[in-house]
């Protein structure tokens, strides 16, 4: 893992975010030795719980009609 000053990182920082990017490698930030923060690649976006089936089926036919007649019912046959 890569260290660096922090006055290096101050004048280097978009060079640095890309290349973290691009390999992966994090790079941890110093002050007077000692460590402070670490850069590291942001992962993915995890999916919403709203709408994360969107076009992963089709629905086909009538779901709105029940699948027995409603003939066949007993409680609307009293």
């Amino acid at each position: 893992m890569k260290q660096m000053r922090a006055s290096v990182f101050k004048s280097r920082c978009l060079k640095v975010m890309d290349r973290v990017q691009a390999t992966g490698e994090p790079v941890i930030v110093t002050k007077r030795g000692k460590p402070v923060v670490k850069v590291i690649p942001a992962g993915p976006e995890k999916d919403d719980l709203f709408g994360f089936m969107k076009g992963k089926f089709e629905i086909v036919g009538d779901i709105i009609s029940p699948v027995v007649p409603l003939d066949d019912w007993e409680a609307l046959k009293e």
